[in-house]
């Protein structure tokens, strides 16, 4: 079954270039590593040559989900997003109604949330609860501790 993704430009490039690595330069390491293991003896007492298989059927199953992602991925067209409301990558000005404490968060697919560069997933709870919000709404967002209560202040498109 497959689940179609969102993907930014930015976020489908990367998907891109570390499937490719991982078929140009990781796939041809594994089948190496195999080689060296398997010239140095006995395969039936031969831990290497376990491990590198191991790793390589890893490193495949890794491929063929990354295959599966990038074969799924839709890109997001900006141009076509309304600005009046909280959509996939709004960048969103949030004051926290408890404690007056104002945040910024840009709403991106799950595979590209970064909370360290303000990127929060559209599937998390605080995403869930901004998404088709207007300027000057107040989301009321269940989280594990409680709830809370976050005013729009802004929305834009970077």
């Amino acid at each position: 079954m497959s689940n179609v993704s969102y993907y930014t430009a930015e976020g489908l490039k990367k998907l891109k270039e570390e499937l490719e690595y991982l078929k140009a330069v990781m796939r041809p390491k594994a089948s190496q590593d195999i080689a060296d293991a398997r010239d140095k003896g006995d395969l039936s007492e031969n831990a290497e040559y376990d491990a590198a298989k191991e790793a390589q059927g890893l490193l495949e199953m890794k491929i063929s989900k990354l295959e599966e992602l990038y074969a799924n991925a839709r890109l997001i067209d900006e141009s076509q997003l309304d600005l009046s409301k909280v959509l996939v990558l709004s960048s969103v000005k949030i004051k926290n109604q408890a404690n007056g404490m104002e945040m910024k968060y840009t709403l991106v697919a799950e595979s590209e949330a970064d909370l360290k560069t303000g990127k929060i997933s559209v599937t998390s709870p605080i995403g869930k609860g901004l998404l088709g919000k207007s300027v000057g709404e107040v989301a009321e967002i269940t989280v594990p501790n409680g709830k809370l209560k976050f005013e729009i202040l802004e929305i834009t498109r970077e």
